[in-house]
């Protein structure tokens, strides 16, 4: 069962709305993000390209630059190592764009995921030795490749990290240090001693300001590098940052451009998704372009993501973007399998009373490991980690919950792993498979979680009757996009609203339309895109199966539900009205 819990911030709503002529809702909004102070408030809600910082301050960006210029100057091949998914492949895109701009001589290599695994490792660093490679420059990936980079500093070359996932670290003395790799220079917000004010940047994001820095020290007009934000942007969303400060500027700057692309690629890939004459936002790269790009790392070689990034060819754009296309549907499947099977024998074993969930499929393909971690964490709310059979070792992928920072647990449990990384929300591993069930008991034993902690909060915005809504309220909301993680869609509710009246829609009958009222009389349609039958039965419980039945057949019931709800506007022949999506019930 779901809490709902109402964020009560407190703040002069009024004298924000009259300050920045915004509702008092849309203020309360705003505060309830943790956004405080006129220059907070300003960058929020008008700041630009401007407003951005400068790439100089993050340590290494300036050193770095110069490097990459000097290896120019001596004509020194560089190499890109990227990473498989959408932010290390738009990350290499950009890096590559860019030196290219520059006049580097630079090529790119992307690790094969079932191969190689994630990011550098030493036949990689091999190969480009062994191709006359002078300069290794890493995005995504290289700040826990520790014995890689030694071994290219062994070879006698140059690298160059540039990474944004959090440091490994040591106990000694009592003190904790962090592990840095011996690269040449490493750049990654996250190192202890930058002064970057801000440090949730993606892979991509890291990308883009050290190219902003090289153009920079090329002399190149600042509209060349905002010709690359798009890119950023879509890292951004695709590897699930937070949309704050200087996130959302990229964001929301980068949606502007990607809007009216000129990418050959990623336009052939906007049409067959269907696309091409909407609005494209947030949602549209984290639910339907980005799964594309990734599909292609998942399934066969992210390098098809990146060869249609850099495609020059429409024809050859068509192709690829149908390709990918057909990938993630393909991708779509295999989840859906791996999923029903993970829930089966959870369902079925003593998996069910774990607070800490470890899964093991051993025929899951291990690149999908990471979603159904994903959606199994969104059934059960608890931490989860998917495992399957690698080439060489048991892999898997981990999705957590508020208040569980997996890298953290996961470092308490160091020498149960062939290698591991990620956020504290998310992380990948490798293990033997005789690993498996200590790992299980070890991260259970020291998983301090409560009921409460295991228990999902939906945190209501503003409770509000439908009856405060107008267009022009719904117009302004559009101020708080671009939506992501940390900049959540609101969330609206409202207690014990009369339903009128039902009727399922939809080919598969998945949509539920009502006509709902409060008491203050007003009448407005509703739609609600969850599990139809959990709906009907829900009601059935509650109000019995004639007043149910009434209800669908438009007859007068006495059947109320509390809503949690978003407004939106209903264009149909000419005609707008408004109408809510209902999102959840009680």
């Amino acid at each position: 069962m779901k809490k709902w819990v109402v964020a009560a911030k407190r703040a002069d709503f009024k004298a924000i709305g009259e300050k920045y002529h915004i509702d008092q809702v849309t203020a309360r909004l705003i505060r309830n993000r943790d956004v405080t102070g006129d220059d907070a408030l300003r960058e929020y809600l008008y700041g630009t390209i401007a407003d951005m910082h400068d790439p100089e301050e993050m340590k290494g960006i300036g050193e770095a630059a110069d490097l990459l210029l000097f290896k120019m100057k001596e004509k020194a091949a560089i190499r890109i190592i990227g990473d498989y998914d959408i932010d290390g492949v738009t990350a290499t895109y950009i890096l590559y764009t860019g030196l290219k701009k520059c006049g580097a001589i630079v090529d790119y290599e992307i690790p094969d995921r079932i191969r190689d695994g994630y990011g550098i490792n030493e036949q990689l660093v091999q190969n480009a030795w062994e191709d006359g490679i002078d300069t290794i420059l890493t995005c995504d990936n290289g700040i826990s490749a520790i014995d890689q980079i030694a071994y290219a500093k062994k070879l006698g070359m140059t690298v160059i990290v540039t990474d944004h996932h959090e440091l490994r670290t040591r106990e000694e003395d009592g003190k904790v240090h962090a592990i840095l790799p011996d690269a040449d220079v490493v750049v990654n917000p996250h190192q202890p001693d930058c002064p970057y004010p801000y440090k949730d940047l993606c892979g991509g994001a890291v990308a883009y300001k050290l190219m902003q820095e090289l153009y920079r020290k090329k002399s190149f007009p600042d509209r060349e590098i905002e010709n690359l934000i798009e890119y950023a942007a879509i890292a951004t969303v695709g590897d699930v940052m937070k949309l704050t400060g200087e996130n959302r500027i990229i964001v929301k700057e980068g949606l502007k451009r990607l809007n009216h692309t000129q990418n050959i690629g990623l336009k052939a890939l906007i049409r067959v998704n269907g696309l091409e004459d909407r609005e494209i936002n947030s949602y549209h790269i984290g639910f339907v372009i980005g799964p594309c790009i990734n599909a292609s790392g998942r399934l066969t070689t992210a390098k098809k993501a990146l060869e249609l990034l850099l495609c020059g060819s429409g024809e050859r754009a068509e192709v690829l973007a149908e390709e990918l296309l057909s990938l993630n549907t393909e991708r779509k499947e295999l989840t859906r399998q791996g999923y029903e099977e993970a829930v089966k024998q959870i369902e079925s074993t003593s998996l069910k009373d774990d607070k800490v969930l470890i899964v093991y499929l051993p025929d899951c393909h291990e690149s999908i490991a990471g979603i159904i971690a994903g959606r199994i964490r969104e059934r059960y709310y608890r931490p989860v980690f998917v495992l399957t059979n690698g080439e060489k070792s048991v892999k898997g992928s981990g999705r957590s919950i508020e208040g569980y920072s997996m890298f953290e647990e996961m470092q308490k449990c160091d020498d149960l792993f062939l290698n591991y990384g990620g956020h504290p929300m998310a992380a990948g591993c490798s293990l033997e498979r005789e690993n498996i069930q200590p790992l299980r008991e070890r991260l259970n034993i020291a998983a301090h979680l409560t009921e409460e902690d295991l228990t999902e909060k939906i945190c209501i915005d503003v409770p509000m009757p439908i009856s405060y809504i107008t267009e022009h309220l719904i117009e302004e909301l559009n101020v708080l996009e671009p939506f992501g993680t940390a900049n959540k869609k609101p969330v609206f509710a409202e207690k014990d609203v009369s339903i009128l009246g039902a009727r399922i829609l939809g080919q598969n009958r998945n949509v539920i339309k009502m006509q709902v009222t409060d008491t203050s009389g007003i009448v407005m349609d509703a739609l609600y895109f969850g599990d139809v039958e959990v709906f009907r039965t829900y009601l059935e419980d509650k109000y019995g199966y004639a007043e149910t039945e009434k209800l669908f057949q438009n007859r007068k019931t006495g059947i109320t539900l509390s809503v949690i709800y978003y407004p939106t506007i209903n264009e149909y022949r000419g005609q707008r009205s408004i109408q809510i999506v209902i999102s959840d019930y009680q």
